[in-house]
Parts: C-alpha cells; structure tokens; sequence
C-alpha cells in the first residue's frame, strides 16, 4: 500500500470511529483527561497541517490561524494553546467547521502526496499516520467515558464486537534467569521510546499466560479488598479513599447485582471476561492480596511470545524512563515522548481498541498511577 493509500485509511478510520455519534456527543468534556471528540477531530488534521504542509508543501495556504491554538495539543515549540481543561469549552468551531477543515486538510496532502516526500517527510507522514492512530483509541476511550457518563448510559453502538480471549489451563509461565534483549530493532515504524535495544538481566521468573478475570477480582472486591491499607500503597489508598472507590469504572451494582457499561450500553457483568478499567493502584492491590506481583516491562517483553496479549493495555511494575541511548529529536516531534519520562508507569501490549497494525511487542504505553479510563488489565507475576 502507497503513501496515499496509507493516508486515506487511517483518516477514514478516525471518522469511522466518529459515526456513530450525534452532533451533541463530540462537544462533551466530563473530566480534564478526556477531550472532545471534535477536538481529536482538529488536533490529528492540525498536525499534518502544522508538521508537513506548512513547511514542506509551497503552495498552501493555512486554513485558518486561529486553529493553531485552537488544536496544538502540548508542543510548547509550536506556540501558545487552550488548556485541556478548557477543550470542553470550544463550542467554536464547530463540529461541521472541524471536519471542512479536515477535508480541506485532506485535499492538500491528496496533491503533495503526488510526488514522493523526501525521507525526512515522509518519516514525518509515518509518525503523523501512527500518531492519528494513537488518537482513534483515544476517541474510543474518550467516546466510552462521555457516554458511560451520562445518566441514560447510551449504548454507542450495538454492532460492537468485544474480542474473546481464549483462558489458557496452563499454569505460570516460567523463564530462567540470563540476560535478555529488549527494545525494538529491524525495519519498518516505531516510536522513539522503543530505542535503543540493549540488555537486560532478569532473575528467573513466572508470569501468568491469563489475565485476572472479573470473576478473579469480584474475589479481591468481596474481601473487602477496598477497605483493607494493607493492600494498597500509601497514595494508593489515599486515592480510593479521597474518590471513595470500590470497584472498577464503570461497575454499578443494582438490585444487588453488578453490571457495567459497554459499548451497548449497560450489560450484566460478564464473570469471565478479564477486568478492564483498572488502575495501576488497583492492579498492585489485587496482586498484592493474592501474594503476587505486576511484572517488570523487560518480563512481559522477554515472555510476550509465549502467551496470549491485546485484550487490555497490562501494567506493569516499571517507571516509564528512557532507555540507554535514548535521544530526542530536535523541535517540536522532539516533545512526543520524552518530556513524559516521569512520575508514569509503563503498559504493554495492546486493547481491543488499539488499531489494527499499530501494536507490537516492544511498544511502550506510560499513564499515570490513578487513571483507568484506558482499557488496562492485570496479568500476574511471581
């Protein structure tokens, strides 16, 4: 498949995704980390607008000079920007300006895709397709909060097939102690947080070839798993107690029964699908009551291949730092991951919402400890 071709796909996608919604869904901010759907509408068009046609295509004319502020997300490079906070706020442009400027966007790099990009362009085309990518799992995410947030709990839409993970009858997984390589190598896409590929001693360890399913973790919430300090890390159990927490998002019991919200709206619990929606407090917690551990990131890279993962984002017990080597680019795509390289903890792996080709075994997602709005799972170590 050609640039082009390569192009067109992934931004149909993202309105693909989009379909489903009425006008009023893209406008909704219920908290400051998910944003509008609108917005991630204008923020991935800004940014081949901002990182190629503007500096590499002679004759275009920006759309509109005011979207610069409007959609630049964190690139301090760039310029000024709306706080994310106040995303939720743009009820201008509105949602028909975003997408004309969208379409606008998409007819100008239609004709500076006639003619190869030099290298260095067309690194940037790869990085901004897999960069819309990130963000058409953020409007998944986004979309489930915003919807799962209103009182109604509107399905988004019925069609929704959850993918099913086979359990495996196995037991633990275990790999000897050595040196084992880590970090991505060869040819094609990654990020620059995936290098360099370097060495790493592991003692022996076991990890499970499951994730910790509801049923699993309905155990922890049954014995009183939330209201037990010992389980949990001391920010930990300030956090559920301050946001008095005792279940995964988007649980509710009702007439002693619990269910969840879905993408079909709210569902009866279903006890043998892993559990999603956690925190990383609430995975050490669960680990810890079971007498277990999160892996390490360089455990879950060196045992990937050997079970089963892409249902949920898995954290794990590492810091997302850089590795040795690591280096960020000059400018603004210098911003992308490295100035993050803190006060975060890795996942690994993929969710049933990363898009398709977009995940591997070396890529590193990094959130914070309290959020859970992400598709994240737990799988065991010891």
């Amino acid at each position: 498949m050609d640039l082009t071709d390569c192009y067109i796909k992934v931004r149909k996608r993202t309105e693909k995704i989009c379909s489903h919604l009425q006008i009023e869904d893209y406008v909704v901010q219920p908290v400051a980390d998910v944003s509008p759907p609108k917005w991630h509408i204008g923020h991935t068009t800004w940014f081949f607008e901002t990182f190629i046609l503007k500096p590499y295509f002679a004759a275009y004319q920006e759309y509109n000079p005011d979207y610069n502020y409007v959609f630049n997300s964190y690139y301090e490079t760039v310029g000024n920007r709306v706080i994310r906070t106040d995303r939720g706020n743009l009820s201008r442009p509105t949602v028909n300006d975003i997408y004309r400027y969208r379409e606008y966007v998409d007819e100008a790099m239609a004709k500076f895709l006639c003619h190869e990009p030099a290298a260095e362009v067309k690194e940037l085309l790869i990085l901004g397709l897999n960069h819309e990518e990130q963000h058409q799992e953020l409007l998944y995410t986004d979309i489930k909060y915003i919807l799962g947030h209103n009182p109604l709990f509107p399905a988004y839409d019925r069609s929704y097939g959850s993918p099913k993970v086979a359990q495996s009858d196995a037991g633990f997984i275990k790999l000897n102690e050595g040196v084992y390589e880590i970090g991505f190598e060869g040819e094609g896409f990654c990020f620059d947080n995936e290098l360099n590929r370097h060495k790493v001693y592991l003692n022996s360890f076991e990890i499970s070839p499951n994730l910790v399913t509801n049923a699993e973790y309905l155990e922890f919430i049954n014995a009183d798993g939330y209201y037990d300090f010992r389980h949990w890390h001391a920010e930990g159990w300030d956090w559920v107690k301050t946001n008095h927490i005792a279940a995964p998002l988007y649980w509710h019991m009702i007439d002693d029964e619990w269910y969840h919200y879905t993408f079909h709206g709210l569902e009866p619990l279903k006890l043998n699908d892993p559990v999603c929606h956690i925190s990383y407090f609430e995975a050490y917690a669960y680990a810890a009551w079971k007498g277990l551990r999160l892996p390490t990131e360089f455990e879950w890279e060196a045992a990937a291949l050997q079970f089963e993962w892409g249902k949920s984002w898995e954290w794990t017990e590492s810091a997302y730092l850089p590795y040795p080597g690591f280096t960020k680019a000059a400018g603004a795509i210098g911003e992308y991951n490295g100035k993050f390289m803190v006060n975060q903890k890795v996942l690994r792996g993929a969710s049933e919402v990363t898009s398709p080709g977009h995940s591997r075994i070396t890529y590193r997602n990094f959130f914070q400890t309290h959020l859970r709005w992400q598709f994240t799972g737990i799988r065991l170590a010891k």
